[in-house]
């Protein structure tokens, strides 16, 4: 493998084509890349088949996300037979875990990226330029990205995402980002404040706040979280946690709706809640991905909390909040899971129903705590008998929770036209509930007020009565 070294990036006219998979954090983080990119003279398009450089941000979270990279690459073969000069960069997830096997078994790719060296992508690809295969996977305790404006890839104009913590410390047994995006950092706040105030000033009507672990936001002076307890009772006083960001970020603009995403439940502490209660303008929706139902499978996972607990906390939400919706992640067929184990699942949905579910079986990912000590000792046909049952609760569930919609009026901000019908606007309410409406006389970005009047498993349909 040859050296990385210093050298400068001259000004180049190329083309980078950049394709994502997996969660919003890749999508956000191509965004990074395209902004550096475009700061060495090479521009982002979206035909492929233009391209001389193609970056895949890919996704290691499952099996089957890396499995649909290798077929994509096999296609990007088609690609290179036609154009030599072409290069291939595999980034993200996927190019940590992985790393020279990359390199070693496609033999097409050229550059191997992890997520926390795309500002040295101009450098690996000048390595490239002279002939050689070019890789940098080194997680850093620092690296934020925090003062570079993303370029919007694909944008509608009115939502963006807006990345604020990068890494994980939870170690959950199963997952294997703490091994692919390093420890725990947060962003500077006035770096997050000042994107979302240029978002406000080109027009965004709503922001996103990402993290692999977002509500664990924590701010002391940089670094990684672990470090905190290092610091002075002085210091750790002056530190910003997630519910004073959040009110940081909502007082930027009081007609900018603010999201925030992906949550651990046991971070979601009480004063985010009342941060939420206290501004209009903080969409009331909570991801609050359980995993499982089972407190000993919870357990095995690592989670850190039992049953009885994240039923008290859900509960809680709903106290404080009492119209927001909650969405989850339910993972079945966990190393040794039982039929009572997969019935306390089942049992939790019913519960605690949950608007929307991202529901999964467990996929073994290698390098993970799980694999290195549980067997996965579920057969698949049982993993997917066990998942069907609990989409069927769950499809029960947003029915039901759909359906009592009816004949409710919702604020709506208009993201798209609809995938169905080209007469149609697509929007969401705070609740971050899908709602179709005709378009009339209204355009993208404007919040409008829809009565219900149907419902389906995924969206609610009505008409506007107001602007």
């Amino acid at each position: 493998m040859h050296v990385l070294k210093e050298m400068s990036v001259e000004k180049t006219t190329r083309k980078l084509f950049i394709e994502s998979y997996g969660c919003a954090m890749n999508f956000a983080d191509s965004e990074v890349v395209a902004s550096i990119m475009a700061e060495n003279g090479i521009e982002t398009i979206n035909d492929e088949m233009e391209a001389d450089i193609i970056f895949i941000n890919t996704c290691s979270i499952r099996d089957n996300a890396e499995q649909k990279i290798r077929h994509r690459l096999k296609h990007l073969r088609h690609n290179k037979k036609h154009n030599r000069n072409l290069t291939i960069g595999i980034l993200g997830c996927m190019a940590e875990r992985l790393k020279k096997q990359l390199l070693e078994e496609e033999k097409l790719v050229d550059i191997v990226a992890g997520p926390d060296s795309y500002r040295d992508l101009p450098i690996l690809l000048r390595e490239v330029e002279e002939g050689h295969k070019a890789i940098n996977v080194i997680l850093s305790l620092e690296e934020t990205y925090a003062e570079i404006q993303p370029t919007r890839l694909n944008s509608n104009g009115v939502t963006a995402f807006v990345s604020i913590t990068r890494g994980c410390d939870n170690m959950c047994s199963f997952c294997v980002v703490p091994f692919t995006r390093g420890r725990e950092r947060s962003r500077n706040p006035e770096s997050i404040v000042n994107e979302v105030k240029d978002l406000v000033s080109k027009g965004y009507k709503e922001v996103t706040l990402l993290g692999q672990n977002v509500d664990s936001y924590l701010w002391y002076g940089g670094g990684a979280r672990k470090d905190f307890d290092k610091l002075s009772e002085e210091e750790k006083a002056t530190s910003v946690t997630f519910d004073k960001l959040l009110e940081m970020v909502a007082q930027v603009e009081p007609t900018l709706r603010v999201r925030f995403s992906t949550s651990h439940p046991k971070d979601i502490h009480d004063e985010v809640l009342y941060v939420m209660k206290r501004y209009d303008n903080i969409a009331k929706h909570i991801h609050f991905p359980a995993q499982s139902g089972s407190s000993r499978i919870l357990d095995k996972m690592n989670r850190t909390y039992t049953r009885e607990w994240y039923e008290m906390k859900y509960n809680k939400i709903k106290e404080v909040l009492p119209n927001c919706s909650i969405s989850c992640d339910i993972i079945t067929g966990f190393c040794s899971e039982t039929e009572e184990d997969h019935q306390a699942t089942l049992d939790l949905l019913r519960k605690c129903p949950f608007e929307f579910s991202y529901m999964y079986f467990y996929s073994e990912r290698p390098g993970t705590l799980a694999a290195r000590k549980y067997e996965d000792d579920i057969p698949e046909e049982i993993k997917k008998r066990r998942l069907s049952e609990v989409i069927e609760v769950q499809h029960e569930s947003s029915v039901r929770l759909n359906k009592a919609q009816e004949g409710q009026v919702h604020r709506v901000l208009i993201e798209m036209q609809s995938k169905k019908n080209a007469d149609e606007w697509m929007g969401r309410n705070e609740q971050n509930l899908k709602i179709i409406f005709p378009k009339e006389h209204y355009k993208m970005g404007d919040y409008v007020d829809v009565l219900v009047e149907r419902t389906t498993t995924a969206s609610l349909i009505g008409k506007a009565v107001s602007s």
